[in-house]
């Protein structure tokens, strides 16, 4: 498992630690399952287990939010061959960025 200071990056998700939080940052509601923190195309999605002491607060970009979290999490990467190590996040809290990527079309969201 990884652990990391400032940035870590599983796939094509960047997570960053900040300070703070952006001031238009709005708390997104959670069930109380998993914190699914970014969909995969192939629906093996990057997610914290359980949503208790896990904060996600949207931007009004669909490619940023930011989480704050209580105490250390784990982030699981849910593919049962060729996976991402699992990242071990202390508490605090993150920019979490999905990656971005030029073609001969425009910009896109890098599928991982």
């Amino acid at each position: 498992m990884k652990t990391f200071e400032n940035q870590a990056a599983q796939g094509d998700v960047l997570f960053r630690r900040v300070e703070k939080l952006p001031a238009d940052a709005k708390p997104k509601k959670l069930g109380k399952g998993p914190v699914v923190v970014a969909h995969s195309e192939t629906g093996h999605n990057h997610q914290f287990g359980t949503a208790h002491g896990i904060e996600v607060f949207e931007v009004g970009d669909p490619m940023v939010c930011y989480l704050r979290l209580a105490g250390p999490s784990q982030l699981d990467h849910l593919r049962p061959h060729d996976t991402h190590e699992a990242i071990m996040f202390n508490a605090g809290t993150y920019e979490v960025r999905r990656q971005r990527e030029y073609t001969p079309q425009g910009w896109r969201r890098v599928e991982d």
